[in-house]
């Protein structure tokens, strides 16, 4: 089965832009760039990116899925939030996916379904990463941002958690 992300559309656009609400006009705007940036991501990583967004209150009486320069484009129905969507979607795809939301809720179901879990944040610094070029050797930034450990913990102090470890190396195939 391929491996696929499914991303919260306003939940992220609501990290990424100031200022940015749903009811704003420069909403189509910031959706059609958002739907551009994820199709190159699409396209390098090769995994099947699906981008949900609410229609729960202007939407048509039933889901819309379009195809948008190879991402499935999602809008809920009306009276159906997008948490929902992401909700059923997780669901049926499990290990599968990830979830990509910053919502604490969806985060949560999603996990309890087997998926992966990255807040928007994270990943749209990951989508920024993904289109500026690949920092120098010398960058110091990965060893800089390593948590510190108490100087009473036992062990090799320069290897991270068992567990911030399993999260980056799934964090790679994303």
């Amino acid at each position: 089965m391929k491996r696929c992300v499914i991303v919260d559309g306003y939940n992220l656009l609501g990290v990424r832009e100031r200022g940015f609400s749903a009811g704003n006009f420069m909403t189509e705007t910031a959706r059609e760039r958002l739907i551009l940036e994820l199709s190159g991501y699409h396209q390098r990583k090769g995994l099947a990116v699906t981008l949900v967004f609410d229609g729960w209150r202007d939407g048509l009486a039933s889901e819309q899925r379009e195809w948008r320069s190879g991402v499935e484009v999602i809008y809920s129905r009306r009276g159906e939030r997008a948490d929902q969507v992401i909700d059923r979607l997780a669901q049926e795809l499990g290990r599968a996916c990830a979830v990509v939301s910053s919502d604490r809720e969806v985060s949560r179901r999603a996990r309890a379904a087997g998926a992966f879990v990255m807040g928007s944040q994270e990943f749209a610094l990951r989508l920024m990463e993904a289109v500026r070029p690949a920092p120098l050797p010398s960058d110091r930034r990965e060893e800089e941002a390593r948590p510190r450990r108490a100087p009473e913990k036992k062990g090799n102090p320069r290897k991270l958690p068992k567990a911030v470890r399993a999260r980056q190396r799934k964090l790679k195939g994303f």
